[in-house]
């Protein structure tokens, strides 16, 4: 896998982009993990839901859902993995380290609100 801000697109005058393969969120921008509660075997962990971040890197190309996929519901539509950064005093309140730690997880695009 490869980080990148998905300018590649960008770079083709009148190029049209298909949803889903230009990123809907860019390096630092903050975030929040949805707080939803599917039933079934969702790839975020539930400690870390209604956390906030800051996006930390795009990870390149788009890929598939596999949440989605697992249940056959996805056509191949791709979408934006992003490494997102948190404050470990933001996982944990009474977290007695230093305040620099932090934990970097890589979340798909659905499971992340603009905040």
């Amino acid at each position: 896998m490869q980080d990148g801000s998905g300018d590649a697109a960008k770079a083709l005058p009148g190029l049209v982009s298909a949803q889903g393969e230009v990123p809907i969120f860019r390096p630092g921008d903050p975030i929040r993990i949805s707080t939803r509660s599917p039933i079934g075997h969702y790839r975020v962990p539930i400690y870390l839901r209604g956390k906030t971040g800051a996006v930390e890197a795009v990870i390149e190309p788009a890929a598939i859902d596999y949440e989605k996929e697992g249940y056959g519901r996805n056509a191949g539509s791709k979408r934006h993995y992003y490494r997102i950064a948190l404050p470990m005093t933001e996982i944990w309140p009474d977290y007695a380290g230093s305040p620099r730690d932090g934990l970097r997880v890589e979340v798909f695009e659905t499971w992340l609100e603009r905040i």
